[in-house]
């Protein structure tokens, strides 16, 4: 499985490709960070982070892509560019057809460090020994990419068995 994970942001907007599945070890295909001026204008902010994602995706031609779930923070400014930019993410995948699954940031902590509290420096310590890197990936939004798309890999296995009951129950509910 390959997944590229996409920790949303408008002016530094992390992106990750991690190939494996779960309970094998797992190998970084790239890593970077898809930059925007912090002075442009908004539109032009987002046709930047839409350019970026799109490179990514004809590069590394991912079969999933796991965003980071938009949550609410104090400083309405920031939340509103970070849900702009992962709308654009969606948007990206949704138009080639690729699944987009959402991960909060404390499913992300915990399964990569085991703490949904895990701090940036943890999981990117985390990140660099689950992929066997020499440092940890720079800046923090690169190895949080990396991170959502660990969680991703090894999480996805669960869920579609979890849709795939919830589908059956469903379908022998309209049955009976």
């Amino acid at each position: 499985m390959r997944v590229l994970g996409v920790d949303p942001g408008l002016t530094r907007c992390g992106v990750g490709v991690v190939e494996g599945v779960a309970g094998r070890p797992l190998t970084m295909i790239g890593v970077g960070v898809v930059r925007t001026p912090a002075d442009a204008d908004l539109g032009h902010r987002l046709v930047a982070v839409e350019q970026g994602i799109e490179q990514w995706l004809d590069e590394h031609r991912p079969e999933f892509v796991a965003v980071e779930r938009v949550f609410s923070q104090h400083n309405v400014r920031t939340v509103m560019g970070t849900a702009q930019a992962s709308a654009v993410a969606m948007l990206c995948a949704a138009r080639r057809g690729i699944p987009v699954a959402l991960h909060t940031p404390s499913e992300v902590k915990a399964a990569v460090t085991g703490s949904g509290r895990a701090d940036k420096a943890q999981v990117g310590a985390m990140v660099t020994r689950l992929l066997r890197l020499s440092a940890p990936p720079k800046p923090a939004d690169a190895a949080d990419a990396l991170a959502l798309a660990i969680c991703h890999i090894w999480r996805a296995p669960a869920q579609n068995r979890l849709q795939q009951a919830v589908a059956l129950h469903t379908s022998k509910g309209r049955t009976a």
